[in-house]
C-alpha cells in the first residue's frame, strides 16, 4: 500500500519546487520517490485550474458518493429480498397461505 503523507508536508515539497529546487533534489533530500512529487505537482496544477482533471475536492466528493451508492445498493438488495420473502408467506388479501 502506498505511503500517505500529510497535506502540510506535500505543501512544503511543492513550495520547494516553486522556490527553484528540482524534483530530483527534493526527492533525494526527503527520501521520497520523484514520481510521488511529480504526481503532487500535477494534482496541484489541476487544483489551481492550470490543467484539466479531477480536483482534490471533487475526488473526495466522488469517493463519498461511491461509498453512499454502495450502501444504498446494499439496502435495496435487502429490501427486495425481504419483499420476496413476505410475498411467499402472505397472500395478497392479507391472510397466510395454506400449508401444503
Amino acid at each position: 500500500m502506498p505511503r500517505s503523507y500529510p497535506p502540510a508536508f506535500r505543501r512544503k515539497v511543492l513550495d520547494l519546487l516553486k522556490g527553484g529546487r528540482t524534483v530530483q533534489q527534493v526527492a533525494a533530500d526527503l527520501q521520497i520517490s520523484d514520481q510521488t512529487i511529480y504526481n503532487w505537482r500535477k494534482q496541484d496544477r489541476i487544483d489551481a485550474g492550470l490543467e484539466p482533471g479531477i480536483t482534490s475536492s471533487d475526488q473526495v466528493e466522488l469517493v463519498a458518493a461511491r461509498r453512499r451508492i454502495a450502501e444504498l445498493e446494499s439496502e435495496l438488495a435487502v429490501t427486495r429480498r425481504a419483499s420476496e420473502l413476505l410475498r411467499e408467506v402472505v397472500s395478497p388479501k392479507g391472510g397466510s397461505r395454506p400449508s401444503r
